[in-house]
């Protein structure tokens, strides 16, 4: 993500979930950067952790400090973070879902936070909310900045969450279409109706599903966090309910609803950007 990038298509999108390919080149700083989620879980790191985590801070706040490109300064704080879940100033941010999707805007988001104002705020909302980086950062550079872990884990976030919106709302207006050639209202049910063709079950019931399976209190809102975490358990759920002939139909329709919502943004968005979505 040293070719230019084809900004037509979303960000890795040929590639499998999971089946990232390993960066042989060495991170972009020239320095050796953990990058494997692995070592937050390992019993002996805890100590290794709480030095790292604000390590990538620092390591941030001196290369912005020095006058570097904010973008690249960014990459290599992420490319340093090990941490899958934190709470910070109250909130919780949940980076890795299920320990394979990295949302790595939501890990964007919290080291902009720690440097507010350091970013020109034009730049940082579209990239905060539109994955857009400068063109100075291609797609190879990209993965190389992420290593091979968190590429994969990013790769993953891509097909299990954005993908499988894109695959819901496919489903929502195909369910919509037949109702309305019907004559029938238009109702809030259609989205049960939707789920129960992808998932087999209704939204409602999938949804006490995962809250039982994920042992979450029911009686807590959700969070941002949770719904994308939702939409990855619904994904997982959803490979191993159909075959694979189904499974790559579905992938296939969901990656054509992406294209058209991405060729929408292209033609509104400044020339010359790279976007890297979570």
């Amino acid at each position: 993500m040293s070719q230019q990038p084809d900004t037509s298509r979303p960000l890795g999108m040929p590639q499998p979930p999971g089946m990232a390919q390993p960066c042989d080149t060495a991170q972009p700083s020239g320095e050796a950067q953990p990058n494997d989620w692995t070592q937050v879980v390992e019993p002996t790191s805890e100590t290794a952790l709480t030095q790292q985590v604000p390590e990538a801070l620092l390591h941030l706040r001196t290369l912005l400090a020095a006058g570097a490109p904010w973008h690249k300064a960014l990459m290599e704080a992420v490319g340093r973070w090990t941490m899958p879940e934190e709470v910070y100033e109250g909130r919780k941010y949940r980076y890795l879902l299920h320990g394979e999707a990295f949302d790595w805007l939501l890990l964007a988001e919290r080291l902009c936070a720690d440097v507010d104002g350091a970013i020109p705020m034009e730049e940082k909302e579209q990239l905060l909310f539109s994955g857009q980086i400068p063109d100075s950062l291609n797609e190879n550079q990209f993965r190389d900045y992420l290593g091979p872990s968190k590429y994969s884990a990013y790769m993953n976030f891509r097909y299990g969450v954005v993908l499988e919106e894109a695959l819901q709302l496919v489903s929502e207006e195909e369910v919509r279409k037949r109702h309305l050639s019907r004559a029938y209202p238009d109702t809030e049910e259609l989205t049960e109706e939707a789920f129960v063709h992808l998932y087999g079950k209704p939204r409602t019931e999938l949804l006490k599903l995962f809250q039982k399976d994920t042992k979450k209190d029911r009686r807590r809102n959700l969070t941002l966090s949770d719904l994308n975490e939702f939409t990855y358990w619904l994904h997982k759920l959803r490979i191993k309910k159909w075959d694979p002939a189904r499974v790559a139909s579905d992938t296939k329709k969901a990656i054509g609803r992406l294209e058209i919502l991405e060729q929408h943004r292209n033609s509104r968005r400044p020339a010359g950007r790279f976007r890297a979505e979570g």
